[in-house]
């Protein structure tokens, strides 16, 4: 049996994934996703469909921001979704999208503790390359990718102490 490739829709929404680097002022700022060079980096040769909602900081995202995401969620053609999400809200916009029955998607939140302009000490690349592996893998559901695992919505924790995703 033939594998088919089905394209990988991302939806860009910020958090530290997407922020540069002022090294005058030590400032964190958006300026455009580097999403594209991190596919092009990654030899991604998986059709993608990438997206930017907004870029804000995931502290600042509300239930607003949250329709925006899982409307174009519902309306995206493709069945396999990865979102950039900040971490610090991540899981409350997970549960906001499992609690509107998206059907017959599976959608990986992942995000990055460092940024990707920080170069190789940034986790979004690894994060990235992990929810694209999972979007395709996992049944349909809401998940949380982040340091190779992923988690179910419900049972997701950020610790904030130590900066890992874990089992609550």
């Amino acid at each position: 049996m033939k594998a088919v490739e089905e394209t990988i829709q991302v939806f860009i929404t910020g958090g530290t994934f997407d922020k540069d680097y002022n090294f005058i002022t030590g400032e964190l700022y958006f300026k455009d996703t580097h999403m594209h060079d991190m596919m092009d980096r990654g030899r991604c040769n998986l059709p993608t469909d990438i997206k930017t909602l907004m870029m804000i900081d995931s502290l600042k995202i509300t239930d607003t921001e949250r329709q925006i995401i899982s409307y174009n969620c519902q309306q995206s053609p493709h069945d396999n979704i990865v979102i950039t999400h900040g971490t610090d809200t991540m899981t409350e916009t997970g549960k906001y999208l499992k609690d509107q029955n998206i059907k017959d998607k599976t959608i990986v939140l992942t995000g990055a503790m460092i940024p990707y302009a920080f170069g190789s000490s940034s986790d979004g690349f690894f994060n990235l390359g992990a929810a694209i592996a999972f979007a395709q893998a996992l049944p349909c559901g809401v998940y949380i990718s982040m340091n190779g695992r992923y988690f179910d919505v419900e049972e997701v924790e950020k610790n904030r102490s130590t900066g890992y995703f874990q089992i609550k």
